[in-house]
Parts: structure tokens; C-alpha cells; sequence
């Protein structure tokens, strides 16, 4: 009876984790804004991406709006001489760091207090209102007149019923920590109720190398299935194609740590097994 009970809460922790750590990752990662600008932060390094954002900023300064009809047609050369150069300033780090909090709270903000421009069926919406005030600032000492930059500056990216997604993610994810407490209590209950307790983490290591598996394909499957997918905005496939990647990397190394932990508890299981046997021989 007793490892009947073991194995049960074994299977039951195992099923719990497969559910706990993406659960957890995808909170830690993704819902949570530090975790959001650490994944999306290298983004901003890449060439083709720079060179269609900074594009997009400063497309979206309306000269014309602030100067006299001939002023703004000497400016235009200027516009587009700060799209060249935007991500090249020593503040651009900076300025594309806060574009991903400004638009993770967009995102991740109930769709009630959303401002009216912002498409709450869009799933990934990019508020670049601190590259355009680069830019701006860029472009006013160029020409020596002052500039007054958007507070907000959307960028729609995705398609439309995403935003049900994100949802569900926020919804999801948190529970990952009340499923891998459960998860620790059922491996304790295991090894508790086990007459060989040997057995019982070396059943774990094995089950954690199995999930490790498991994650890796599963992983592989989601990023195919999301970057197969186009939405006709250049841009969005663009920045969907590199933050897919750059998350399917990060789990990576998740999944790499519950390999090496269950790799420990089959050798730990294995070693007590051996050390047990020999001193019952002696």
C-alpha cells in the first residue's frame, strides 16, 4: 500500500511540474515587466528591426503640425536623417528600454483603462513615445526650433483576437506557483510513504530528464506554430520572429536546469541504492 501511495504522489508531482515550471516561466518572463524588458531588450539590437522602428518614431513626428509649410519641407531631409541615426545615439538603450515598459503596461493593462486609440484586440501593441522624444530632441537642436513630442506614439502589431490570448496567459501563469508547491508536496508525500526511497528519487530524476524532453518539444512546436503565422505587418512579423526566438532561449535554459536537477536525483538515487546494498553485505 505504501508504494502504491509513493508511486501515485510521484505521478502526480510529475504532472503538476510539467504544468508548474512553463507556467512559472511565462509569469516570471513574459506577464512581469522586468522580465518582459530583459527577454525583448536584445530586440533592440537587431539591424532590420532598428532600422524599421526608428523609421516608424520618427515617421510619426508631424512636423508640419508645429512649423509653416516651407520650414517643415527643410526639415523633412532632417526627419529622415534621424531615422538613419536614431538607434545610434548613446541614449537609445535607454529610450527602447522604456518603449518596452510603456508598452508592456499597455499590454498587460486591463482593456477598460486603455486609451481610446489603443485596439484592445490587438495583441502586441509598441508605445515608441520615448524614441520619438529622442527624435525629436534629435531633430530641435538640428534645426533650432523647439518640438513638442507625442506623450503617446502607438505602433499596432499582431492580429486581432491576440489579445484574448494575452489574457489567458495572465490569467494562467500565476497559478504555476500554487502547482509546483503542490508538487513539492506530492515528491515529499513520495518519498515519505516509500519503503525504498531510493527508488522514489530516482523515479523523479528520471521523470524531470522525461518533462525535460517533453518542454523541448513542446517549445519547438508553440515557436513553429507562432512564426508561421503572418500577419501582413512587416515590422510585427519582424519583432514576433525575434521575441519568439529569444523566448524559446530563455525557456531553453530553464529547461536545461531541469535536466541537470533530474539528472543529480537519478545519480542520487542510483548511488544510495549502491552504498545501501553494499553495507547491507557487510
Amino acid at each position: 500500500m505504501r508504494s502504491f501511495v509513493a508511486a501515485l504522489a510521484v505521478i502526480l508531482g510529475l504532472l503538476l511540474s510539467a504544468a508548474a515550471v512553463p507556467a512559472i516561466w511565462v509569469d516570471r518572463s513574459i506577464v512581469q515587466e522586468d522580465g518582459f524588458v530583459a527577454l525583448a531588450a536584445p530586440l533592440g539590437k537587431d539591424p532590420a528591426f532598428q532600422k524599421r522602428l526608428a523609421t516608424a518614431a520618427v515617421g510619426s513626428i508631424d512636423a508640419g503640425a508645429s512649423l509653416p509649410g516651407p520650414v517643415a519641407q527643410l526639415v523633412r531631409p532632417v526627419l529622415e536623417a534621424a531615422a538613419a541615426s536614431l538607434t545610434g545615439l548613446p541614449e537609445y538603450p535607454a529610450a527602447w528600454e522604456e518603449t518596452l515598459r510603456k508598452s508592456h503596461r499597455l499590454n498587460f493593462a486591463d482593456p477598460a483603462t486603455l486609451p481610446p486609440e489603443a485596439d484592445s484586440a490587438t495583441s502586441l501593441t509598441l508605445d515608441v513615445a520615448p524614441l520619438v522624444a529622442l527624435a525629436t530632441k534629435q531633430i530641435s537642436d538640428k534645426v533650432g526650433v523647439p518640438l513638442e513630442a507625442p506623450k503617446q506614439t502607438l505602433v499596432n502589431l499582431g492580429q486581432s483576437s491576440q489579445r484574448q490570448l494575452i489574457e489567458r496567459v495572465s490569467a494562467y501563469s500565476p497559478v504555476g506557483y500554487s502547482l509546483a508547491l503542490g508538487a513539492g508536496v506530492a515528491f515529499l508525500l513520495a518519498l515519505v510513504t516509500a519503503q525504498r526511497r531510493w527508488k522514489v528519487l530516482a523515479v523523479i530524476g528520471l521523470g524531470g530528464l522525461g518533462l525535460a524532453g517533453l518542454w523541448t518539444v513542446a517549445s519547438g512546436w508553440v515557436s513553429g506554430a507562432v512564426t508561421s503565422t503572418a500577419s501582413g505587418n512587416e515590422m510585427a512579423d519582424l519583432f514576433k520572429r525575434e521575441f519568439v526566438a529569444a523566448a524559446a532561449a530563455g525557456f531553453a535554459s530553464w529547461i536545461l536546469a531541469a535536466a541537470v536537477a533530474g539528472a543529480i536525483l537519478l545519480a542520487a538515487g542510483l548511488l544510495i541504492r549502491v552504498i545501501g546494498g553494499s553495507a547491507r553485505r557487510v
